[in-house]
């Protein structure tokens, strides 16, 4: 899941305990979730085939994977293949004609994540995941969204870290101490339409756009494709983080393949989000949040030419050895669960959620990362 290849400049200033309690809400309805996923960490070795590690690996993974469904399941709703709002799905597809089918493709396979983690856990004797209790947060009014379902994740204004965009594109690498910065701000923005006042549905989306309306569309699906990648990239550096805390062959396996996955999307998506930052949809403006995409391509510099979209050769294990392009950052600090949950919450994906939600998600993350491989 966006969870997260991280710009440790933002990791740095941490979020502990009392942070994310203090981002929550009352206790409501989850305190009895918040039961169930800390005694099913602490009871894995006894109830289990699997190590008391590796249940807790395939547990964070789990959750990481139902929040991401969630997320995607609402881009899915408005914008994908059988999408509801054809205003959105015309901007998303000024970007790329493909990016509905992409982003229904992302969503089944988020599904099969999810579904897959919590049946090999509950075939194996453990607890799998339940986070039913936490849907508690509003959506999308427009057009396409089911505006009666409540949601785990929080798509109507955040802080899209852009810094993947710099960081795919350097010799550097954040396990080394390197850091980034944004390629596009996006602060507080909608990534998916709020409500059909604000973008009519039916209206058309030119490129450029013409009016403010058009411009705002244009702006919120120049962000989403930002955010999916942001999200995508993520998962990249997730798994190869706890590929190396696992013990079991097969948990290995399953790591590493679903891991490959969220590689594959990544790829994808920087590519579409990189044509919002050339011509012709460079310098769109959102009229309302004032977020603007810059003509990144107009430098010539590697460093942010829209069509260098492979990862470039970094330093690696040893800065004395040749660079080599791989994820970045893999170290427990800067890729694990817990750098990941931190990440997460610090781009308001989670705002609004209760305490024991917060709760909940940084016990499963501290019992993923302090697993170790035992074989």
């Amino acid at each position: 899941m966006p969870v997260s290849d991280l710009d440790p400049g933002r990791q740095s200033e941490g979020i502990g305990r009392r942070t994310f309690l203090k981002r929550g809400a009352a206790m409501g309805a989850g305190a009895g979730a918040l039961s169930m996923l800390a005694a099913s960490s602490a009871s894995a070795a006894s109830s289990t085939t699997l190590s008391q590690g590796d249940a807790a690996i395939l547990q964070f993974l789990a959750a990481a994977e139902i929040l991401e469904t969630d997320l995607w399941d609402q881009y899915d709703e408005l914008g994908g293949l059988n999408g509801g709002n054809p205003a959105y799905i015309a901007a998303l597809s000024n970007l790329d004609s493909d990016q509905p089918a992409y982003i229904s493709g992302n969503a089944r396979d988020e599904r099969s994540h999810a579904a897959f983690l919590n049946a090999y856990l509950a075939a194996h004797g453990a607890q799998p995941v339940n986070l039913e209790p936490f849907r508690t947060l509003p959506g999308s009014q427009a057009t396409g969204a089911k505006k009666n379902r409540l949601r785990l994740t929080n798509l109507l204004s955040d802080d899209v870290d852009t810094s993947w965009y710099l960081r795919y594109r350097s010799p550097l690498n954040p396990d080394f101490g390197a850091t980034f910065g944004q390629a596009v701000t996006i602060t507080n923005q909608p990534v998916v339409p709020l409500n059909d006042s604000d973008t009519p549905p039916h209206m058309k989306q030119p490129v450029p756009p013409v009016t403010a309306q058009q411009e705002r569309m244009q702006a919120i699906a120049n962000s989403a494709s930002f955010h999916f990648a942001m999200i995508e990239q993520g998962g990249s550096s997730l798994y190869a983080t706890l590929a190396e805390q696992v013990s079991s062959l097969e948990v290995l396996r399953i790591v590493t393949s679903i891991g490959g996955t969220e590689v594959d999307h990544f790829g994808v998506w920087q590519d579409v989000a990189a044509n919002a930052v050339e011509p012709p949809l460079s310098g769109v403006t959102d009229p309302e949040t004032g977020t603007t995409f810059p003509n990144l391509d107009a430098s010539g510099q590697n460093s942010t030419r829209a069509n260098n979209i492979f990862p470039k050769p970094c330093e690696f294990i040893d800065p004395s050895l040749p660079h080599c392009s791989v994820v970045r950052p893999t170290l427990s600090q800067n890729g694990g669960a817990m750098a990941a949950l931190t990440f997460l919450t610090s781009t308001g994906l989670f705002k609004g959620q209760s305490s024991a939600f917060f709760s909940a998600a940084e016990q499963l993350a501290q019992a993923a990362d302090a697993a170790v491989r035992t074989v």
